[in-house]
């Protein structure tokens, strides 16, 4: 309530807490005065709910909390929508509702599936999203699988593992996007890179051909969009291959990538995703803040959260550090390339002489900034919090210093778990700055949520273990594609794409990858 109030946060004492807080809701009892930082419920009337007609207006608002709440924890979008692809999602969800599950329009469907035939002319045509990975992982494929939907028109349908249970609400309006159980082709197990019916197999077989007739095709076609030898599939980004690709009735997918870079590099989408994103790095940005909302047992996690340590400071700053098991960093030398990270862009104020009493005066003097640290390990956070509580900064400003939680290690397969990550992601998206770790895709949601631009920190090189570059800014707020694929297509030639298309260029963490930006 008071600076000293905000300095005893520092300290986290559990009875200063608990005397803080009954301090403030006595005070918030006694007068009601609208706080210029709190950025939720107070700007209410002033922000859209619907985010300019991205979100449907058909949902009950009891149905799914985060769904017209989360975006007044953040600043507003820096990206315009377009009108048309506001008309594209109309479309789409009502093409949805019209074949998705419990109709009878996909009643028919599965049946044909099961008795081995490809419709020849079907009416609704689906692609079925099955999950790879971690939770980020699985973030960006969903909507690089939504994009793809809505250019080759299908219904898109997600294979939920008891993981994954209870994370998101509905997306689409009187209707499910859950892929109901007992469907025919829905083995896990089937699905890898030599599985006979992936599309690439297929054809290198003989199985199919670019101009085998649509009722003489298989009655579905797996496509493996996944990393395979740092490279996505060939024979998916193609014309050709695209044009045979719709013929097909029932589409079963996996992925590990974030491909939607890559649709943008066939040519008959070209013009499609042009009037859909006239701001190519917003692609993300926009189909994540439509497609994901956290159900209400997670909405919950963030909200307290947010409203205990982070709703009435003057900056919000997030860090996210990943170690990856492939290329593993010291924990001395991580910390130490992150301080140098802050200390280069400046991202907290410096610190002052802990044996002084006085502070600089400046015009920062009395303001709080919030630095919540997202890591599986708690020693970051021990450290940065460290700092701050045993030496004031110079400018007089007051750095706290949170972490939700500290995991120690990931649990693809634990649904608490990711909960929790989930929670954090939509924290660290209501962040003014946010620096990163290199080549991580839970990092890559996060600031796509923001629309802001990170620090990343970069790997060291595989024969280093220290980073010569602590970190650098990033030219855009989409995720990198960590595995392009080879652009020749017939010709099978090598293209740096980065080179021909003014719409993409390589990734600040991953030398060879891809990421599509507005020059």
């Amino acid at each position: 309530c008071s600076l000293s109030d905000k300095t005893a946060l520092l300290n986290q004492s559990p009875i200063l807490l608990l005397l803080l807080r009954k301090k403030c809701q006595k005070v918030r009892s006694e007068t009601v005065i609208p706080s210029k930082n709190v950025t939720a419920p107070a700007t209410t009337p002033s922000q859209d709910k619907l985010l300019g007609g991205l979100l449907s207006a058909a949902f009950e608002e009891s149905s799914c909390q985060s769904r017209y709440k989360s975006s007044l924890y953040r600043k507003p979008s820096p990206f315009p929508l377009s009108p048309y692809l506001v008309k594209k999602l109309r479309k789409y969800e009502a093409y949805h509702k019209k074949c998705g599950p419990g109709t009878h329009r996909y009643r028919t469907a599965v049946e044909q599936l099961q008795a081995g035939r490809n419709a020849d002319s079907s009416e609704c045509k689906y692609v079925v999203w099955f999950p790879c990975n971690g939770l980020g992982n699985r973030m960006l494929t969903i909507a690089s699988t939504f994009l793809y939907a809505l250019l080759s028109g299908r219904v898109m349908l997600v294979n939920v593992p008891r993981e994954q249970e209870g994370l998101f609400c509905e997306p689409f309006p009187g209707t499910s996007w859950v892929l109901p159980g007992g469907f025919p082709e829905g083995n896990p197990m089937k699905l890898n890179v030599g599985a006979p019916e992936s599309y690439v197999n297929m054809l290198k077989n003989g199985v199919i051909r670019h101009d085998t007739p649509a009722a003489s095709l298989p009655a579905h076609v797996y496509l493996h969009v996944e990393q395979t030898r740092l490279r996505l599939s060939d024979n998916i980004f193609c014309d050709d291959d695209q044009r045979l690709l719709r013929k097909f009735s029932w589409m079963i997918l996996k992925s590990d990538s974030y491909f939607a870079p890559a649709l943008f590099l066939t040519p008959m989408y070209e013009k499609e995703l042009a009037r859909m994103f006239p701001q190519r790095e917003a692609v993300f940005h926009h189909l994540g803040r439509y497609l994901f909302h956290p159900t209400d047992r997670v909405w919950g996690i963030v909200r307290r959260y947010y409203e205990a340590y982070l709703a009435r400071v003057d900056e919000k700053i997030g860090f996210q550090i990943r170690i990856f098991p492939e290329k593993p960093v010291k924990f001395e030398n991580m910390y130490d390339q992150l301080t140098r990270c802050i200390r280069e862009q400046r991202l907290l104020p410096e610190l002052g002489d802990p044996a002084s009493p006085a502070m600089n005066a400046t015009g920062h003097d009395g303001k709080v900034k919030a630095v919540l640290i997202a890591s599986l390990y708690s020693g970051y956070y021990d450290k940065i919090r460290g700092l701050y509580y045993e030496s004031p900064t110079k400018t007089g400003e007051i750095v706290a210093v949170y972490q939700p939680s500290h995991e120690e290690k990931q649990e693809y397969a634990s649904n608490e778990h990711n909960q929790k990550a989930l929670a954090e992601i939509y924290l660290l998206s209501y962040c003014d700055k946010i620096a990163m770790s290199a080549w991580s895709t839970f990092g890559y949601v996060a600031y796509g949520f923001a629309g802001v631009k990170p620090w990343i920190l970069l790997r060291p090189d595989w024969n280093k273990e220290v980073s010569d570059v602590a970190c650098v800014r990033s030219t855009s707020v989409e995720p990198c594609l960590h595995s392009p694929p080879i652009l020749g297509c017939r010709a099978k030639k090598e293209v740096d794409v980065a080179r021909v298309k003014p719409y993409v260029r390589h990734c600040e963490d991953v030398g060879f990858g891809l990421k599509l930006f507005d020059s």
